[in-house]
């Protein structure tokens, strides 16, 4: 039987992909939490920075509306995802500070 052929990212069986996902936990576990919300909201600030340039595009009459559109859509879900995710750890953080030890 022959591989599936699509987007597999190189994938040709279930043994490569069970190793593909150990490999990303284990250099998962090599960044640490600090170093993932660093990376986290640098993406989300390139994000932002590319719907700007997108923005600027369109008004110098040189941009596509479609992907101005796209970037500015692409900028906000991220940002207010970034902003419940923060809100998430701010309200586990003061859970744990009214526990009794």
């Amino acid at each position: 039987m022959e591989p599936v052929k699509g987007p597999t990212n190189g994938i040709n069986s279930t043994g490569e992909l069970s190793e593909r996902i150990s490999q990303r936990i284990e250099e998962s576990k090599d960044k640490g939490f600090d170093r993932l919300l660093d990376e986290t909201i640098g993406k989300v600030s390139t994000l932002q920075k590319e719907a700007d340039q997108a923005i600027k595009e369109l008004t110098s009459g040189e941009g596509d509306i479609v992907k101005a559109m796209i970037a500015m859509q692409k900028a906000e879900i991220s940002f207010q995802t970034m902003i419940e995710v923060r809100n998430k750890l701010v309200n586990a953080y003061e859970e744990i500070m009214r526990m009794q030890v």
